[in-house]
């Protein structure tokens, strides 16, 4: 938000990218039906169009359950680690045309045989079934040509490696239909009188499973269909819990320890940071994490395990601006977990310029994390400039994941300020030109200014939603506004998507609260609780400034399926905390 005035398993092992992949020993194989998602993009493999014809190409799209995004890996008799993948919309097998051993081969159907070509093994590549798939006739692993992420490339055969392009999630892989085994949750801790769940995960046997468990927290019990383990515990202690899954009379159970402590369940007061406009906070591995706009050329992070704990909290400097084109005047720090190229990362997107501070140099640009911690190290990954139209200043990035494409969000400028939305091959790099997704033209988006910026993206149950902030940041009436993805058409027309007529969050003159906007979304520690994080100010004469502070608060849903943020909470009053937050 601006402060302008204006606005692969083979006999021997592979050897790839420096990496020995030796075979591990094999389980005994079953059948099974599963879709195939790459970890480069989560584009799912695909008989384009359930085509029925020969020597049909294979191509990787966006998931959308269709038959022919599912494969049937049929193990091929008298081996222990060999399949046959069948498609279930044509009835044809995967091929490797030709038989060809070089690189680049295409992917194919064609009527179901025994020779090589059509033959595969699995070579695990982490721990979440995810696999390189190797044909036997060549050695080589199924990949989309080039290494590409984006949706409707073919797939080839190239040589193995771990790259993320080479693997392969197959959400519907079982093993051995003789053993079911329940994955460890680990120990647990709960606060007595606090509501709180668990959703216990198995894996093998042949069928749906039953779940029980013994030993559980007086005041819990445990969904014997779902394994969802929910309620209140009501005694404090340690108790020693066995969850159970049985499928078609194959058991496995996992053990851990519950603890329910006496602390009575944290509270917390806004603000969360005096001074910190176009906040992003995300839950990650027993912390929050705030980001929060600088205006120099610093960025920081601070983190904390309660939001309690955020307010002190101390910002650490995470990366020092130093390109010319993006040297200063940082804002709108957006951080994602997002799996690219180069595997997992954690992207960092922020709004700078050149020093002194000029508006039209006012670009997107982007970090990446060196690892899967969001404090970092981070280096410098890329100015994201509109390919076509780089003609003026981009504000306020957010990214949009849908249907297995990736898309870039922003504001711009051309009389008004829009809102758009420009797709992205991988989280750096632009396919295409920014398009317009939504025009301030209410009243309510038109106060001190036309302006549809900060959009935010929320999923439930299917559905997309982006909250946008509306009217000028300088006015008690910033606010916020929705979009609704219709669920079918192209997510770059604005046409599919419909504008809500009416604000979904704005100032409260009772409590206090003006200029709520720029807006982020988070999840409880435990995942049952929606909350929303925004700045405000705490008087209607106060500005576009530093002294917005942050603020968080659990909102819910109406029972049409949309979003209900309620009402801004005037600060200083006592909240119940996040469920699942640690004692403190």
């Amino acid at each position: 938000m601006r402060r302008s005035p204006r606005l692969a398993l083979l006999a021997v092992p592979l050897v790839a990218a420096g990496v020995l992949l030796v075979p591990q020993p094999a389980a005994a194989i079953v059948t099974f039906t599963t879709t195939a998602v790459n970890s480069n993009g989560a584009n799912c493999a695909a008989l384009p169009g359930g085509n029925t014809t020969n020597a049909v190409q294979l191509t990787q799209q966006g998931c959308n359950g269709a038959n022919y995004q599912q494969f049937t890996f049929n193990p091929v008799s008298g081996t222990t680690d060999t399949y046959t993948i069948a498609m279930p919309a044509s009835g044809k097998c995967v091929d490797v045309n030709g038989a060809s051993t070089a690189d680049n081969a295409t992917i194919i159907q064609w009527p179901c045989h025994s020779n090589p070509n059509q033959r595969w093994r699995l070579v695990p590549v982490g721990s979440d079934k995810t696999f390189n798939v190797v044909s036997v006739g060549s050695g080589k692993c199924v990949v989309p040509a080039g290494g590409s992420s984006a949706a409707n490339t073919g797939l080839v055969q190239l040589p193995c490696s771990t790259a993320t392009s080479r693997v392969w999630r197959l959400a519907g892989y079982v093993s051995d239909s003789t053993t079911v085994t329940v994955t460890n949750p680990g120990n647990r801790s709960t606060v007595r009188n606090t509501a709180t769940s668990l959703a216990l995960q198995a894996s093998g046997g042949t069928g749906a499973y039953t779940w029980s468990a013994t030993g559980l927290p007086a005041g819990l019990g445990i969904n014997a269909s779902t394994g969802v383990i929910s309620g209140t515990p009501t005694t404090a202690a340690t108790y020693t819990v066995t969850a159970t899954a049985t499928s078609n009379g194959v058991s496995g159970s996992a053990t851990f320890t519950w603890t329910v402590t006496t602390g009575s369940a944290n509270t917390f007061t806004n603000p969360l940071k005096a001074q910190g406009p176009d906040p992003w906070l995300t839950y990650y591995n027993g912390y929050y994490y705030l980001a929060t706009t600088t205006w120099n050329r610093t960025i920081t992070m601070r983190r904390a395990t309660t939001l309690r704990g955020l307010s002190t909290a101390t910002d650490q400097v995470i990366f020092n601006l130093t390109n010319p084109n993006g040297a200063g005047t940082m804002w709108a720090p957006e951080f994602f977990l997002l799996n690219g190229p180069n595997g997992l990362r954690w992207y960092f997107y922020y709004t700078a310029g050149q020093e002194p501070y000029n508006l039209g140099t006012q670009r997107i640009h982007v970090l990446e994390s060196a690892g899967t911690d969001p404090m970092g190290p981070y280096t410098f990954k890329a100015s994201m400039l509109d390919p076509t139209a780089n003609n003026t200043w981009e504000l306020d990035p957010s990214i949009l994941q849908l249907n297995g494409n990736l898309y870039l969000l922003g504001t711009f400028y051309n009389g008004s300020q829009p809102l758009f939305i420009r797709p992205l091959s991988n989280p750096w790099t632009a396919s295409g030109t920014r398009r317009t997704l939504v025009t301030p033209t209410y009243s309510w988006e038109t106060v001190g200014g036309a302006v549809a910026e900060g959009g935010e993206v929320i999923q439930r149950n299917g559905r997309t939603f982006i909250i946008y902030s509306a009217s000028h940041c300088s006015t008690p009436d910033y606010k916020l506004g929705m979009i609704t993805y219709n669920g079918t058409g192209d997510p770059l027309l604005s046409s599919s998507w419909t504008k809500s007529p009416n604000p979904v969050f704005q100032r409260s003159n009772t409590n206090g609260v003006y200029g709520p906007g720029h807006n982020g979304f988070f999840k409880s520690p435990d995942g049952t609780e929606d909350w929303i994080v925004y700045h405000a100010n705490s008087s209607a004469s106060g500005g576009c400034d530093m002294n917005r502070s942050t603020r968080a608060q659990k909102f819910t849903w109406n029972a049409d399926g949309t979003p209900n943020f309620g009402t801004p909470v005037a600060t200083g009053v006592t909240l119940t905390a996040p469920s699942g937050e640690p004692a403190s």
